[in-house]
């Protein structure tokens, strides 16, 4: 329980400087609840953290009927990843870096947080939750679910912002999801 305490730690910190320090100054987008959650602050100024909170919800009642560790792991994750995200704001205003740089270190940071957390079986949010209840159904990396599903949520995003600078949250999500496959492949010794 406590390595599992210290993990979802080290992971949210690791999301909440990589979304807040290096995503959020371009107003870029992560994948996830996470980039469903920054889409809803670019078009209506919602807090990102509670929103982010907020969308978990259904996802986690699903894990509850199906997979109570994943579950309760997950709803620890999501919670303190929703306040990190928030507490660790004031960053947003630290980091003045050109945007590939920004992208790169955002990446890595976020793919590290929750290669990290995803490693360990716990969940920093719906989107990585649903793809860790798909790996254990399908035996597909959760890496490689991560990944489509992250894709998906930009490329809509794309289509409703229409911002031609989001093309970036590509790159994001692609390091993101190389690290999270990374990390979850290789075997414990």
């Amino acid at each position: 329980m406590l390595k599992k305490l210290a993990v979802i730690g080290f992971g949210s910190t690791m999301i909440g400087i990589g979304v807040n320090g290096f995503i959020l100054p371009f107003h870029l987008i992560n994948g996830g609840m996470f980039g469903i959650s920054l889409v809803f602050n670019y078009l209506w100024q919602f807090s990102i953290g509670i929103t982010f909170i907020c969308l978990n919800i259904p996802v986690y009642l699903l894990a509850y009927k199906t997979d109570f560790d994943y579950f309760f792991y997950g709803m620890i994750g999501a919670v303190f990843s929703g306040f990190m995200i928030e507490f660790l704001m004031p960053l947003k205003d630290v980091f003045h870096l050109p945007i590939i740089s920004s992208v790169i270190i955002g990446g890595v940071l976020v793919g590290l947080g929750v290669g990290t957390m995803l490693r360990n079986h716990i969940s920093p949010g719906g989107m990585d939750l649903l793809a860790l209840l798909l790996a254990k159904w399908t035996k597909i990396n959760v890496g490689i679910i991560a990944y489509a599903i992250d894709t998906i949520i930009i490329i809509s995003s794309l289509l409703l912002l229409q911002e031609p600078r989001l093309l970036y949250s590509l790159l994001i999500v692609s390091i993101v999801g190389l690290l999270a496959t990374v990390i979850t492949s290789y075997e414990r010794s």
